[in-house]
């Protein structure tokens, strides 16, 4: 690797409930940290209005700011000056930074230093619910982003296929910088016969099609209940719980707070199986760390579903509540016949490994001179 960049995080987001995204700098930010650190470079994080919720090595340095996530607008606009005070700064302390670097969209504009930036998923354009003036200025939006980045990365091989077909001037700038499923503990299997349950673990929102799980509940009555581990984004688990008694399986819900990591590996340890119905993945962490637990999967068939868990799982289709069902069942059938095994991710498997892909990244991306 050349050598290491100075490096200034824009983390204003970092402060939201927990989810892939938060998992994904939480565990790699760390690692980055020492990597930079050990080559002569560093790493510093803009904070938002909201703290950051996960620990930081003390040698990474903390810029303070009043800004909040949303709406993105006022975020954009806020972020934009506060990472400018931040380079104007430490440049004037002596500690200048070569990059910034950002996950989320809009990017900030007239910053001093080229710009990095992560792209999870393409949800303003590849969602089939959204609206057409999202889709409108979400395209604009990204053509701008990817068009001014220094560099891109993405979370898996189908993100970056997807990504290079939208924006074509960005495929010498994309690397893939895929999740590591080696951050929880895993405990020994322990599924309650007496009280089998489906789990499933991430954002209640309607991107992640829960509804569908609902559905598949109503028609198939022997599955075992559903419990939902999450944090619910504005009404979508009120309005589960009502389709639920709309169709007299409300007592087979159950939403249960965000968990920490020793609840997640507990969960994934007793549930029955863990369900992922979701319209809309980057990369799809949550399967992934199902299997390495051990626990079974049915899953909805994704592009990113199907590179990360190949034939490690039960697919369905996103519209299709009875295939959801016949899924689960047929996991449920076999479980303790078939050894499914624990799918490698298809670039990296640890999070260190993916820390120093980003590392190597972010060096290529230095200015020349």
């Amino acid at each position: 690797m050349s050598r290491a960049p100075r490096l200034l995080i824009s983390g204003v987001c970092l402060g939201q409930p927990a989810g892939g995204v938060r998992r994904h700098n939480a565990e790699l930010l760390p690692r980055l940290a020492r990597i930079l650190e050990a080559g002569g470079g560093r790493l510093a994080v803009l904070e938002g209005r909201v703290p950051i919720t996960f620990d930081l090595p003390d040698s990474v340095e903390i810029f303070r700011s009043r800004v909040h996530w949303l709406p993105a607008p006022m975020r954009a606009a806020g972020e934009s000056k506060a990472l400018k005070d931040a380079i104007e700064s430490a440049a004037a302390a002596g500690r200048p930074f070569d990059l910034v670097h950002t996950a989320h969209q809009p990017t900030p504009r007239g910053l001093p230093l080229p710009f990095t930036l992560t792209i999870h998923d393409l949800r303003s354009l590849d969602l089939d619910r959204a609206p057409f003036v999202r889709r409108l200025i979400g395209g604009k939006v990204l053509t701008r982003a990817t068009q001014e980045a220094a560099a891109i990365f993405v979370v898996s091989e189908w993100m970056q296929s997807r990504v290079a077909a939208e924006f074509p001037w960005t495929e010498s700038k994309l690397s893939v910088i895929g999740n590591g499923v080696d951050h929880l503990p895993v405990l020994a299997r322990s599924p309650d016969a007496a009280a089998p349950f489906l789990l499933h673990l991430g954002h209640i929102e309607p991107r992640k099609n829960l509804d569908l799980v609902v559905r598949a509940l109503a028609l198939d009555a022997g599955l075992p209940p559903l419990v939902l581990a999450g944090s619910p984004k504005g009404n979508t688990g009120t309005e589960l719980l009502e389709l639920a008694a709309s169709l007299g399986v409300q007592d087979r819900i159950r939403i249960e707070e965000a968990p920490d990591d020793a609840r997640v590996a507990e969960l994934y340890a007793r549930a029955t199986c863990a369900v992922f119905p979701s319209r809309l993945e980057g990369h799809g962490i949550g399967p992934l760390e199902a299997l390495r637990a051990g626990c079974p999967v049915a899953v909805s068939r994704i592009p990113a579903h199907v590179e990360t868990l190949g034939e490690t799982a039960e697919f369905f289709e996103v519209e299709d509540p009875e295939g959801c069902a016949r899924a689960l069942r047929a996991v449920l059938r076999d479980l303790g016949l078939r050894d499914r095994g624990v799918p490698a991710p298809p670039r990296f498997q640890t999070w260190d490994d993916g820390a120093e892909a980003w590392a190597a990244g972010l060096s290529r991306a230095l200015p020349a001179g």
